[in-house]
């Protein structure tokens, strides 16, 4: 029971508001006071800058990522003015490959990982792949928190395994998926922040964008808030990570209007703000651009 009065005490603790109604008011009188402010090209360029370019499908093939990492290396050069993605996430399987292809130093590779997206396999085969992924290139994993065991309330347990698999990806850094869509209250999701904060996360990310509900700003309102009350208690600085069905320019600014509000100017970069999509970036370079319609990758 000791490890499991740790867990329970370190949600206890916190003051991060987790009330369903107070946090979508709170939400809306950010964006109501805040949203126009931020829709302008200078933001739109530090989205793009933030966006981690990703195809996750069943189609993906040696191909078509090969493809899709060569349209990121074209950015530079057709449009070398303006600041690239933030990195490429793919597969556990396509790193090397994308580590062979891709010629841009600024661009990181991440790589979803852990059983990823519904984190339901055996817990050797996590970290092998956890393992596997870094030793192919990547710089960032992205793993799914073992919902089920949240539900469950066996705390100790999802803290044991973050635990393991970032040990698991040595330098990279590791974003914890909370799949905020499965967990649906406030109060599941600030609870999963911390556990996952504790545990060692290097970003807290919304979604998979797989099964259930992709990224809410509500979602990202709390997960921030517990980033924030956990950088004031350690000095630990956490990243935050919003996708699944960000698509728009609009929605986009939304979320840097949330993190921005909440975190403060210095989250704005993308070593600590990202947004996960494969529409997106299309969107956001058109908007800068001014083409309307504009397919780039």
């Amino acid at each position: 029971m000791e490890n499991l009065d740790k867990y329970n005490q370190a949600i206890a603790d916190s003051k991060v508001v987790s009330d369903d109604a107070a946090v979508k008011a709170a939400v809306n009188d950010i964006i109501e006071k805040h949203y126009k402010e931020n829709y302008n090209k200078e933001v739109f360029k530090q989205i793009f800058n933030s966006i981690d370019l990703t195809t996750l499908t069943a189609k993906d093939s040696p191909q078509s990522v090969a493809h899709f990492t060569e349209k990121v290396n074209e950015f530079e050069n057709e449009y070398g003015d303006l600041p690239n993605v933030a990195a490429i996430c793919v597969y556990p399987n396509f790193v090397q490959l994308v580590r062979t292809v891709l010629d841009v130093s600024s661009v990181d590779i991440a790589a979803v990982s852990g059983g990823f997206p519904a984190s339901q396999t055996f817990q050797e085969v996590k970290v092998a792949e956890v393992a596997l992924a870094v030793e192919a290139g990547a710089d960032e994993i992205d793993i799914v928190l073992n919902v089920g065991n949240f539900l469950d309330g066996d705390y100790e347990e999802v803290c044991d395994e973050i635990a393991e698999l970032k040990h698991a990806a040595r330098d990279a850094r590791l974003k914890v998926i909370l799949e905020t869509g499965a967990l649906q209250s406030a109060a599941n999701i600030k609870a999963a922040s911390i556990l996952s904060l504790y545990a060692g996360a290097d970003f807290l990310k919304t979604s998979t964008g797989k099964e259930y509900p992709g990224a809410s700003l509500e979602a990202a309102y709390v997960m921030a808030q517990c980033i924030k009350e956990y950088y004031e208690k350690t000095g630990n600085k956490v990243g935050f990570k919003a996708s699944g069905g960000v698509r728009t320019t609009d929605e986009a600014v939304k979320y840097y209007t949330i993190i921005k509000e909440v975190l403060g100017e210095e989250w704005l970069t993308n070593e600590y703000f990202r947004i996960g999509a494969s529409s997106l970036a299309n969107a956001v370079l058109a908007d800068i651009v001014e083409k309307p319609g504009l397919k780039f990758f």
